[in-house]
């Protein structure tokens, strides 16, 4: 059934996904599960990469930030260059869902240079949701990371050619400027 040809009965089984998680333990899932809920977050209808990136959060609450850090992030990282736009925007998802879960050190130095590395994708709703999910993580990295990385990308990023991307680089600016003071 997780594997159906109606999107509808796959979103219905992926949401049951975290509890029955929960109640086989860490082991099943790594073995039985995990695969397969990361294949969610390349299926071609967005509901269905949506849930899939909420169970990730659900997920990662249940078993903790080490797991996150070492059965999840890597995974959702190998993704991060898929040449299908809507599975790059997914990657971003995703990841901006697990930073609060993983440590500092984690959030600062993997997940967040590749999120501003999608500052240079070719697709503007990428460079704009990059602009919308930096306002994640700047609560996590700390004022001297907001300054020397994301604030140089949301400048670049202001100037972009897109209006859109524009519009959202501006308002995480004014994000990056009420955390100033």
């Amino acid at each position: 059934l997780a594997e159906d040809k109606h999107w509808r009965i796959r979103l219905a089984i992926i949401e049951y996904i975290p509890l029955l998680a929960s109640q086989l333990g860490v082991a099943f899932f790594d073995e039985k599960l995990g695969a397969l809920c990361r294949g969610w977050l390349q299926d071609q209808v967005y509901s269905i990469r949506e849930v899939a990136t909420h169970n990730l959060k659900r997920l990662a609450e249940e078993f903790g930030s080490d797991w996150a850090q070492t059965h999840l992030v890597p995974q959702i990282l190998s993704m991060a260059k898929n040449g299908n736009y809507l599975h790059r925007m997914t990657v971003l998802t995703a990841l901006s869902m697990l930073a609060p879960f993983v440590n500092q050190d984690v959030c600062t130095n993997v997940i967040l240079p590749v999120v501003l590395g999608a500052a240079k994708d070719r697709v503007p709703n990428i460079k704009f949701n990059v602009a919308k999910l930096t306002q994640t993580f700047i609560p996590l990295v700390g004022p001297t990371v907001v300054e020397s990385s994301i604030r140089p990308c949301l400048m670049e990023l202001s100037s972009d050619p897109d209006s859109d991307v524009r519009f959202f680089a501006s308002q995480a600016l004014s994000v990056c400027d009420a955390c100033r003071v």
